[in-house]
């Protein structure tokens, strides 16, 4: 049975009042989650997860403290409220925290009309089970793979709830619906792997199962006999499936808790060029069928499109109250939080702006260089920009790929190496952040 969670935060503001709080704000959430896999045809595992957490920050003068539970009682909410306010009382003031003030709270409190949520019924472990099977099946199907090290299919159900002293309450529901196919291919030293997925609101959107599995094996089977390319100075194009990863260095060194720390390599970036003249990067929450879309933020504020780049210039940065407050300046409505964490600032949906090109097209005019499809490891300088990183992928030579490689790094400095983006039309229209191939002049590559 659902619980009421507009009664339970209700009660988490009822009892930081009578506890001392001067103001307070409530999260509550509740999920239920079932992931199910396969090895050769079998069942090998079955989670099924339920839970509900409650949050509680309270601010008593310019101290706050935070307090989480999973439990409902009477009493454990009672004792969460006087706990928190303890832990106020001894915490360091800080001048910029504090709720929204009321006139500034969201008027749409809930997430109708953007798509969140499929209204189906919840999938049966069984019909999970043979998605994954399906997935496994299709992939074992090609010669070459030697094993596939995890199928799985799973959903996802959650429900949040809002509430603060300051009148704001809303919550909103989502789904989640994946399948996951990883493949093998050779043995000992010589084996490789390389995996596909799809992760969707609506089930009627997925993938089939057969496809996944077939894009894993072909992945997979592509890598055989991968070695490590030259060492020197090379164009690297970076496939659509790690290419929002190189965005999200710059989306984070945006980031404010960076810039009120003054620990971010953009510190100074504000208003100058970052990316090539032409292209964008946008903030959307208001995208239908997108995980990440929101009417309002964790403070209750009213989100709303914005240009974090435009035509190449760094416009902004990404804010809650507090970072705002020591900025000088407004909140981006980019709040989020987490039972047990106060507000901190973190985005809804991204696009970057698509060029006219394909990933061919791109891989063509790079002429010979490094086409990367998976990365690990990291060393980023968050000063400085230093960026360097293990990847593997294909050489390419004489506008086509000569054979796969791995064991390599790439080197470069994050504040050029974005203004050298050349953007591929390839980005894929339901992920949240929407991020197409970029093409990247003149890394330093580590190889053989």
């Amino acid at each position: 049975m659902q619980q009421d969670l507009s009664v339970l935060t209700d009660a988490l503001l009822t009892a930081a009042t009578k506890a001392g709080a001067d103001a307070a704000d409530a999260l509550a959430s509740e999920g239920r989650a079932i992931q199910i896999g396969v090895r050769n045809g079998a069942l090998e595992e079955a989670e099924r997860s339920e839970g509900l957490d409650l949050g509680l920050r309270v601010l008593v003068g310019q101290r706050q403290a935070c307090v989480s539970a999973s439990d409902m009682s009477d009493r454990t909410i009672t004792e969460m409220a006087e706990r928190a306010v303890a832990m106020a009382l001894e915490a360091p003031e800080d001048p910029y925290i504090g709720l929204a003030d009321p006139d500034q709270l969201a008027t749409k409190r809930d997430a109708d009309g953007l798509e969140r949520a499929d209204p189906g019924a919840e999938p049966e472990a069984a019909s999970l089970q043979e998605d994954a099977r399906r997935a496994e099946a299709a992939a074992l199907a090609f010669d070459g793979i030697s094993q596939v090290e995890s199928a799985s299919a799973s959903y996802g159900a959650t429900r949040v709830y809002l509430a603060a002293t300051n009148g704001f309450s809303g919550g909103y529901a989502r789904t989640d619906r994946s399948v996951v196919c990883v493949a093998i291919t050779g043995e000992g030293t010589d084996m490789e792997r390389d995996y596909s997925y799809d992760s969707r609101i609506f089930q009627s959107d997925l993938k089939s199962p057969e496809e996944i599995g077939r894009e894993a094996a072909e992945r997979t089977l592509s890598r055989a006999g991968a070695k490590q390319p030259p060492t020197g100075a090379y164009p690297v194009l970076y496939d659509e499936r790690i290419s929002s990863g190189l965005i999200g260095h710059l989306l984070s060194a945006s980031n404010g808790s960076s810039i009120a720390r003054g620990s971010s390599w953009l510190r100074d970036a504000l208003g100058t060029e970052v990316l090539p003249k032409g292209l964008s990067i946008t903030e959307d929450p208001h995208r239908k069928r997108t995980s990440a879309s929101r009417y309002f933020d964790a403070e209750g504020l009213p989100t709303q499109k914005r240009a974090i780049v435009e035509d190449g210039v760094l416009m902004g940065w990404t804010l809650d109250l507090a970072n705002a407050r020591k900025l000088g300046m407004d909140s981006t409505a980019n709040a989020a939080r987490g039972p047990s964490a106060p507000p901190s600032p973190s985005l809804t949906n991204v696009d970057l702006t698509q060029g006219p090109l394909s990933r061919a097209e791109l891989m063509a005019e790079m002429g010979t260089g490094l086409l990367v499809t998976s990365m690990m490891g990291s060393s980023i300088n968050p000063t400085t920009g230093d960026y360097s990183r293990g990847a593997s992928g294909f050489w390419v030579e004489n506008d086509e790929i000569a054979y796969p490689v791995n064991e390599c790094t790439i080197a470069g400095n994050l504040l050029e190496m974005l203004k050298t983006l050349v953007p591929a039309n390839d980005a894929k229209a339901h992920l949240s952040r929407r991020v197409p191939s970029l093409l990247v002049e003149g890394l330093t590559l580590a190889g053989a």
